[in-house]
């Protein structure tokens, strides 16, 4: 999947002065945790309430729940959670005269399903001043009292002081999964309060070879951007690449040095990227006069001077295609606004913080006091030159004024939090971003992450010290893959029916989803250790574990011999069993796992609902029955649910399903 580039504009400052009286972006406050959810809704709030006020369509063991064939953007009613929390709040709303946000969790089954925890603030609150309740508790039995009659409630009760456990109906559990069968997972999809993003992820340096370190920005960044668009928000990939740094005087006198006729080597005159650096380097370190004239070349190059701007166009060219080979294989797409797109702008924008009087003096740099740190954040070097921090407020300012951005990510690793800190500050004092204490947008985040580490516990590296290629790393998880998927199908027997191409498309997809999904289950801040030998292993909180799930699910459905299709149209989901409710709650609760991954930029809150979602499959297949019981058609259903949300977390961790092992 290549890299989509974009050039900058040749004429940025006219474009700036269009612009820079502009407000970045109308802010929208949150209003709680659902609160702008229920703000996009208020719109269809009629319909809303009139269906939940509704008997509903019974479900019957012989016909399907009634489902709508389509729905428009309008329509989606959002997650579980979201959907009690318009019921408490029309509760609450009947009890008091200001505005209360529910506070909704899940709970411990043996109290029911969700829990409202708001009566214990309220009392708080009222405790002291005349009022009908008493305690905590009256005024959750009020709350659950209050509740409007809704299909998707089966009962309430109020625990202690004040927590109303809800349990969710049957009916309504089974006819909310039969709509996603019929309709698709997007009926699922949640409602988030962005409707634009930027995720600035992977960002390596041109003429440097992808490594390790890549690894986790490309794929985390990669998973927030997948788990974003399927909530329906416009996500705006950008590579951020290093292409405009002082190594280009380098690398380009190196070039013309080694080879005069570079315009007609083509690809050849680099040929291998990372030695061609390391050796330009080594020259730039030990060779005065080659250091001299690279500093130069720099200069020429930022004037704008033909020859070195087609020389470092080639460099750029070379590197590109090296990174392609990565993305490709780890199926992500992005668009590349290099440093070089937004180095037009940055004179403007440093005005702009000059005529706020923000910009000082400091030992020959120009810099931005900022406000809790000791150091100020350089803007302009002592020779005059820019740097990251004044590269990253003109891309900031594009993506609030001209992108109209609404949340800006930055996936890079924990060691540039300070970095993050410093410069978010400075926009927030030119007032560009608004109080984070005032939970508006536009805002910004930085999700950071820990290091890779090999089974030493310093940082991966190759036995001779390089760092690990992202490439090689990529082809020796496919071999291993390759090999034990191989040796399993000879043990069994089932060599002989599969085709080779099967064999490595499978072995691929089994082997990148092992290296992806060991890194996106873990807590991204920390660090974790890099093993072949444990993210290959089919047992345990793996992908090839979830990946072997899958396809034996589809296995299942498949020896069955029915159509699921027509199953669809012709049965219901029963859940009598409680191995089948609690599959059946498990699957509804996808949109808010979503949310909450999307929320607070976690990917492993997704792994972990997709590790759950396999066990407790498990326990449902080892205690139901499935083929040749009586509730075959409904158990089919719940099979088919399964792997459907299962194939969607795939998708949005960026791996490959497998249908058969």
């Amino acid at each position: 999947m290549a890299v989509v580039v974009a050039f900058p504009p040749a004429s940025a400052s006219a474009r700036f002065d269009s612009l820079r009286r502009r407000r970045p972006i109308t802010t929208t406050p949150f209003s709680g945790y659902f609160g702008a959810a229920c703000r996009r809704l208020v719109s269809t709030r009629t319909r809303v309430h009139a269906a939940a006020m509704s008997d509903g369509t019974s479900v019957s063991t012989t016909a399907p729940p009634e489902v709508p064939t389509t729905r428009t953007d309008r329509d989606r009613i959002g997650s579980v959670k979201q959907q009690l929390s318009r019921l408490l709040k029309e509760s609450l709303q009947a009890l008091f005269p200001y505005e209360i946000e529910p506070l909704v969790a899940a709970c411990q089954a043996k109290f029911g399903d969700y829990q409202c925890n708001n009566a214990m603030g309220l009392w708080s609150q009222l405790k002291g001043k005349p009022t009908e309740f008493k305690n905590p508790n009256s005024i959750g039995q009020a709350i659950a009292k209050n509740l409007p009659q809704s299909e998707v409630i089966e009962s309430t009760s109020v625990a202690g002081p004040g927590f109303v456990n809800i349990t969710l109906s049957n009916k309504w559990i089974s006819k909310h999964i039969h709509n996603m069968l019929v309709n698709g997972i997007e009926e699922w999809a949640p409602i988030l309060s962005v409707t634009r993003a930027v995720v600035d992820f992977s960002s390596p340096n041109i003429a440097k070879e992808m490594h390790v370190g890549h690894l986790r920005s490309t794929i985390i960044g990669d998973t927030l951007s997948r788990m974003l668009e399927f909530s329906n928000v416009e996500v705006l990939r950008r590579n951020h690449v290093g292409d405009w740094g002082t190594q280009f005087g380098m690398l380009i006198e190196h070039l013309f040095d080694q080879f005069p006729d570079w315009e007609d080597a083509g690809d050849q005159a680099i040929g291998d990227l990372q030695a061609f650096y390391k050796a330009s380097k080594l020259r730039f370190d030990q060779e005065p006069a080659f250091m001299a004239r690279a500093q130069q070349a720099v200069v020429r190059l930022q004037s704008g001077e033909d020859k070195y701007r087609h020389a470092w166009k080639k460099i750029c060219e070379i590197s590109r295609k090296e990174f392609d080979l990565v993305y490709q294989r780890l199926q992500v797409q992005l668009e590349e606004k290099g440093e070089s797109f937004y180095n037009p702008y940055i004179p403007d924008v440093l005005e702009e913080f000059n005529k706020e009087g923000l910009i000082k003096e400091s030992d020959g740099a120009r810099v931005v006091e900022i406000k809790g740190h000791n150091i100020p954040l350089i803007v302009i070097k002592r020779d005059g030159g820019y740097n990251y921090a004044s590269t990253d407020l003109a891309a900031l300012w594009y993506r609030l004024n001209v992108e109209k951005a609404e949340w800006i990510i930055y996936v890079t690793d924990v060691g540039q939090q300070q970095h993050f800190d410093m410069f978010f500050t400075a926009a927030r004092t030119v007032g560009w971003l608004p109080d984070p204490a005032k939970n508006t947008y536009p805002k910004t985040s930085h999700v950071g992450f820990g290091l890779v580490l090999g089974s030493d516990g310093k940082r991966f590296r190759t036995r001779s010290s390089e760092v690990v290629r992202l490439v090689e790393l990529l082809d020796e998880a496919k071999s291993r893959s390759k090999a034990e998927l191989k040796k399993r199908l000879e043990d069994n027997g089932k060599i002989k029916d599969w085709k080779d191409d099967e064999l490595d498309s499978t072995a691929e997809a089994i082997g990148y989803g092992a290296v992806k999904y060991a890194d996106l289950k873990n807590n991204r801040l920390t660090n974790y250790t890099f093993s072949f030998d444990q993210m290959l292993n089919d047992k345990g909180n793996t992908a090839v574990y979830l990946l072997y799930a899958h396809a034996r699910i589809c296995s299942i459905i498949k020896k069955s011999g029915k159509e699921i299709e027509e199953l669809k149209n012709l049965e219901a989901i029963v859940l009598g069993h409680p191995d089948e409710r609690a599959l059946g709650l498990h699957l509804i609760q996808f949109a808010e796992i979503v949310e909450e991954a999307c929320s607070n930029l976690l990917p492993n809150v997704l792994c972990e609902y997709l590790y759950n979602l396999s066990e407790m499959f498990t326990r449902f297949y080892t205690s139901c029955q499935v083929n040749g019981s009586p509730e075959e058609a409904s158990r089919l259903l719940l099979c088919e649910a399964t792997a459907v949300v299962m194939r969607k977390c795939f998708h949005l961790l960026g791996i490959t399903p497998v249908y058969r092992i």
